[in-house]
């Protein structure tokens, strides 16, 4: 069964850290170019952080030098470490799989809050 499953979400106060993980089943992961998006409430999804099969990294402009995506191909699991959280970094992220076709997980809410 092919699946992603994210997980570390959560409530973070502004400053604080998380570190999410999505692990992947049933795909050959090692190929796969494994991205994080993130969706505001009545806003379109956007790209935080993708990492390709050959682990060369792109961010986007809002998170880059705060976030960062790492993989394990062993685990089949992609993380992000997400550092100096802000409250605009409030929103449900999603991890996908990319390699001849998308595939998305079911998402994990992050506030950041005090």
């Amino acid at each position: 069964q092919v699946q992603l499953v994210e997980s570390g979400g959560g409530l973070v106060q502004p400053g604080g850290a998380l570190r999410l993980s999505c692990q992947a089943s049933g795909i050959a992961f090692n190929i796969y170019v494994m991205s994080w998006y993130r969706q505001v409430q009545g806003e379109q999804r956007e790209l935080v952080a993708s990492i390709t099969n050959g682990t060369s990294t792109n961010y986007a402009d809002a998170v880059a030098g705060r976030f960062t995506i790492s993989r394990d191909n062993a685990k089949n699991t992609v993380y992000r470490q997400m550092n100096s959280l802000t409250p605009e970094d409030t929103a449900v992220y999603s991890c996908n799989a990319s390699w001849r076709k998308s595939l998305w997980g079911q998402g994990t809410q992050v506030t950041v809050s005090s």
